[in-house]
């Protein structure tokens, strides 16, 4: 009876379309109007800012989305294909990678166009209406659209051929019935363009830019909404974990897949594409790319585990025992978070090379002094450090700014007081700011490695691998700022 119906319709359809030919010239007005608010929609002033101003400013911005594949956390480890992709490029640049979360994805590329990023990370569909508004890179995927549409309930005991019967297998079953799509997304433009297409009626329901692919297909799964479109790329690797939902539908033909850069930043555009050209031609990018969109067995173990922070909330087992410690020190925890995972990844049991053992890797003498009798004792071990960071951030009550004594604190729990002395001592004598860790103490650390530093009359303690403590301070407030924007999710 179904089918019936399909021929029918398509019999209807096929008179429709002359009429439809003499209308197009009427339908071509109104999506050029369509067209014309759309884009005034997402017109903003744009700033001038390419490669030269993100160098000079030593940050380069990432415009993305908090998605299991995209960027996340998960055990105290930021990752994500797209993080990964421009943490390599951020690190050739040499500048520092910050992410930026757009909390509605309808909004990105006024994001973009106000400056607020430098590039738009989230998988964006090539379209000719966006390329009014933004540039985008060298396509690095290719894929098309996917109908996600909910299987019978009793589909395990159903044949493939049953439960085919009852699922939408061609787009012209989709006439006269609702796809709940965003507004501003590719997927919104498809289900208009299918509508036309077909000459009949395809309803669309708007969904808020703020759910997420994974939430939109988890409401298909639980049967709030009947369908949704996703590219398939994202759907296959979602329906290992949502086994009810079928994506075997196509939408689209194919279609391409880049990131997206302001119209003016050319410069920008091309070390991007010349990047992509380069990882592409290693095994880095198929691990990578498969690691997150291929690996279904690690993609369930993430989704399910306590520790994918986003949907839960926790870091680590060791978050209350932070909690309670950080209280004491005055710090915010997820600060303290983000130094004991780069002293031991979370990991109670182990030692360094230095003799350093432990979550906070306290060295036996400093363990002793703190009263620890067991350094693997995770609560002794984060009593312990925490007393010891109390101490160095006390030998730093003479400047002011307390973020900034607080990296003075970090850099001497790294590699020792008297080094960090030495460095603001070099400060001092060469009339740098010696009360700021950034732009002034970090740049006679980081050189304390040379003989012309540390052979300097003012140098007490000599010879240090500055680059350590640089780096050290470096990369724990950049995870504690992701590790702030992950956890606010």
């Amino acid at each position: 009876m179904i089918r019936n119906k399909i021929f029918l319709r398509k019999d209807k359809i096929r008179l429709r379309m002359i009429f439809l030919f003499f209308l197009s010239f009427l339908f071509s007005c109104n999506s050029n109007e369509k067209k014309i608010a759309d884009h005034e929609q997402n017109s903003v002033e744009i700033v001038s800012k390419d490669l030269p101003q993100i160098i000079e400013s030593g940050v380069l911005k990432v415009i993305t989305s908090y998605s299991p594949t995209g960027y996340f956390l998960y055990k105290g480890k930021t990752m994500g294909f797209e993080y990964e992709i421009f943490k390599r490029l951020a690190d050739h640049l040499d500048v520092r990678l910050e992410i930026v979360i757009a909390k509605n994805v309808d909004s990105v590329i006024p994001m973009l166009n106000r400056g607020e990023g430098d590039i738009i990370a989230l998988g964006y569909t090539i379209t000719s209406d966006r390329k009014e508004d933004v540039s985008f890179t060298d396509p690095y995927l290719i894929t098309h659209q996917s109908l996600i549409q909910k299987k019978p309930d009793n589909w395990r005991k159903m044949t493939k051929d049953n439960i085919k019967k009852a699922l939408a297998t061609d787009v012209i079953e989709l006439i006269d019935d609702t796809v709940s799509v965003r507004k501003n997304s590719s997927y919104y433009l498809r289900i208009k363009e299918l509508s036309n297409e077909l000459g009949d009626s395809i309803y669309i329901k708007v969904l808020p830019g703020e759910l997420s692919d994974e939430q939109i297909i988890k409401m298909v799964s639980e049967g709030t909404i009947k369908y949704s479109v996703i590219d398939n790329h994202k759907a296959s690797i979602h329906k290992s974990y949502f086994p009810n939902i079928d994506i075997n539908t196509p939408i689209s033909l194919s279609q391409r897949i880049a990131w997206a850069v302001r119209k003016t930043s050319p410069e920008l555009l091309e070390i991007i594409n010349k990047g992509l050209a380069t990882i592409k031609r290693k095994p880095d990018y198929n691990m990578i790319y498969d690691k997150y969109f291929k690996n279904r067995r690690q993609f369930h173990k993430r989704l399910d585990s306590e520790y994918y922070t986003g949907k839960t909330g926790k870091f680590s087992e060791y978050d209350e025992i932070v909690k309670k410690y950080s209280d004491d020190l005055g710090w915010d925890w997820i600060l303290v978070k983000s130094l004991i995972y780069q002293e031991s990844m979370f990991k109670s049991n182990n030692i360094a090379w230095t003799g350093a053992s432990g979550l906070m890797q306290l060295m036996p003498s400093t363990a002793k002094e703190m009263g620890i009798k067991n350094v693997y004792d995770p609560e002794q071990n984060i009593k312990g450090g925490t007393k010891y960071l109390k101490r160095m951030y006390s030998y730093w009550d003479q400047i002011p700014d307390s973020i900034q004594r607080i990296k003075f604190a970090i850099a001497s729990y790294n590699c020792g007081y008297g080094h960090i002395k030495d460095a603001q001592k070099l400060a001092i004598k060469n009339g740098r700011d010696s009360l700021n860790w950034d732009n002034g103490v970090d740049y006679y650390v980081l050189n304390l490695s040379k003989p012309e530093f540390y052979n300097d009359p003012v140098v007490e303690f000599g010879y240090a691998r500055g680059y350590e403590p640089y780096n050290y301070v470096k990369d724990i407030f950049d995870r504690y700022k992701n590790y702030k924007t992950i956890s606010s999710q």
